[in-house]
């Protein structure tokens, strides 16, 4: 049986750390960092989605670019506690996925 890739990648996980990470292939100033040539992007997947079928599901939804997926490295990030106005809530848990593409690919329309 097999699942809808949109079932297993929910979004791309844009925060201005996973936007340094895919700017990492371009970045010039540093010269350990000249020598990361692979691009990375951060997703937010299904909690029971394993490496491999992300893997595949991203190929998938990206086929019309002809990416292909070098690595993943996936991140259970726990829901916070917080407090609002006196009451106790938590935010929700979601694993993240971090995909390490070919060198050259690419997912922005570019």
């Amino acid at each position: 049986m097999s699942k809808n890739p949109y079932d297993i990648i929910k979004h791309q996980h844009v925060t201005e750390k996973s936007k340094m990470l895919q700017e990492l292939q371009n970045a010039e100033s540093n010269p350990s960092l000249r020598k990361c040539k692979t691009p990375k992007y951060v997703f937010v997947v299904n909690s029971d989605a394993k490496k491999q079928e992300i893997a595949v599901a991203l190929e998938q939804i990206y086929k019309d670019k002809g990416i292909k997926v070098i690595a993943v490295n996936t991140i259970n990030v726990k829901g916070k506690t917080r407090r609002v106005r006196g009451h106790l809530g938590k935010s929700r848990a979601f694993k993240k996925a971090i995909v390490t593409l070919e060198e050259g690919d690419s997912l922005e329309n570019a």
